[in-house]
């Protein structure tokens, strides 16, 4: 059940905009009551102070229920204080039957009955909605023991409960209405608040999936910059490193040829600070927006081809279906991975570039005539650009494989789906 300082959405502007229908109704019935009685042949004498009871009452209970600063003060007693305010009411009108009515006493008694069960719908309503069945029984079972405690008292010859018309069995209907009614209602809202609760718990872990999913896109761009930047920074100061130490043993004894190392060195320094920033502005892979998967291959392996001297075939498909960015992306990486290890490691001569579209399926393969080196070697499935390379092809669920032999050549085979 919920907690009685936790009220349902919209239970509190119901239960005040029932109450203010209540308090219309009473006041219209006064004014006709006032000026021209009642059906039945009922006098004025009658049916005027319950219309006005019932006037006095919704009104100063629609001004409790439009008190926001009474809502702060009483806390968890305000609803339950407006819910017996709104059912007090309409149980002590038959009271104000016996006392003002006169011959007219029990058809007067039985109308007000009648009338009460559409009164005492409102805070059952409200019971149902805010709390559980067991509120909903007891509200049922103290409305009907005050009812017939009333009628008791009153001393009147009481007809059998199977008449209809008879109090008592207007009692008896009114419990029966008000059980049916309330059971349907609380099955309503307990449906609606399980449905709530999944909701906010998919709401839940939707949220965590998405903290999960950017801490994870965060791990591999760190990865995918780490890749971008291996060759040039960890190449060039590797090289440069080694030529220092040179330059220190060699100064003392051979000033020319220490001044030829710090030159060397240098002009390898300016090269990695080149292709460090080049490698910063490709880090999105722009050439594919600008050209497209197919022709920035083809300008990526002639780039290469120029700056390293090697002669270049080119076999690709220039009408490919639209892949997705991320797998084009990851393509274009392996493609400058394996082009970047042809010229600067494998010293090749002639390098092939295959791209080729098979149905929906991307196959690309880079093969080269230089030094190679043993792929059946454990320790080769740790070179850092091959294990990039690897990646890239497993975060597309793609198929890489390496085939190389030392003095043979390597070959770098690709292939992928996903085309639209």
């Amino acid at each position: 059940m919920k907690s009685a300082r936790e009220l349902e959405p919209g239970v509190l502007t119901t239960f005040r905009l029932f109450i203010g229908v209540q308090l219309a109704i009473s006041l219209l019935s006064l004014v006709v009551h006032g000026s021209q009685g009642f059906a039945f042949n009922m006098r004025r004498s009658d049916v005027f102070p319950i219309s006005a009871f019932s006037s006095l009452e919704s009104g100063l209970l629609f001004v409790y229920l439009s008190m926001p600063g009474l809502g702060r003060a009483l806390k968890s007693f305000y609803l339950p204080i407006g819910i017996l305010w709104a059912t007090a009411g309409p149980i002590l009108e038959p009271l104000i039957v016996l006392r003002f009515s006169g011959d007219n006493f029990q058809t007067l008694l039985e109308l007000v009955l009648w009338q009460q069960i559409i009164v005492l719908f409102i805070p059952l309503i409200v019971i149902s909605w805010q709390y559980a069945m067991r509120q909903v029984i007891l509200f049922c079972a103290l409305t009907a023991a005050i009812n017939i405690a009333l009628l008791l008292s009153t001393n009147m010859a009481m007809t059998p409960l199977a008449l209809v018309g008879s109090p008592l069995a207007i009692v008896f209907i009114e419990v029966v209405a008000f059980l049916l009614v309330g059971h349907m209602i609380v099955d309503l809202l307990k449906v609606q608040r399980e449905q709530q609760n999944r909701l906010a718990e998919t709401n839940k872990q939707l949220a965590q999936y998405a903290s999960t999913i950017e801490q994870l896109a965060i791990s591999r761009e760190r990865n995918r910059l780490a890749r971008e930047l291996h060759d040039v920074m960890a190449h060039t100061m590797s090289g440069v490193a080694v030529e220092l130490e040179g330059l220190r043993a060699t100064m003392p004894s051979e000033p020319k040829q220490a001044t030829a190392l710090l030159d060397h060195s240098l002009q390898a320094i300016r090269e990695g600070l080149s292709e460090t920033r080049r490698a910063l502005q490709e880090l999105r892979a722009k050439p594919l927006e600008d050209l497209g998967l197919a022709l920035a291959i083809q300008s990526l392996a002639e780039s290469y081809a120029a700056r390293s001297g090697f002669r270049l075939e080119l076999d690709i498909d220039r009408d490919l279906d639209e892949y997705p960015f991320e797998v084009q992306q990851s393509l274009y990486r392996i493609a400058q991975e394996a082009l970047a290890n042809a010229a600067d490691h494998a010293q090749a001569q002639y390098v092939q570039v295959k791209l080729k579209q098979d149905g929906d399926q991307l196959e690309f393969t880079i093969r080269d005539d230089g030094r190679g080196f043993d792929s059946d070697r454990p320790e080769n499935g740790t070179r850092y650009g091959l294990l990039g390379m690897r990646e890239r092809a497993e975060m597309i669920g793609g198929k890489l494989s390496v085939e190389s032999r030392i003095g043979m050549g390597t070959q770098v085979s690709f292939r992928v789906g996903g085309g639209r």
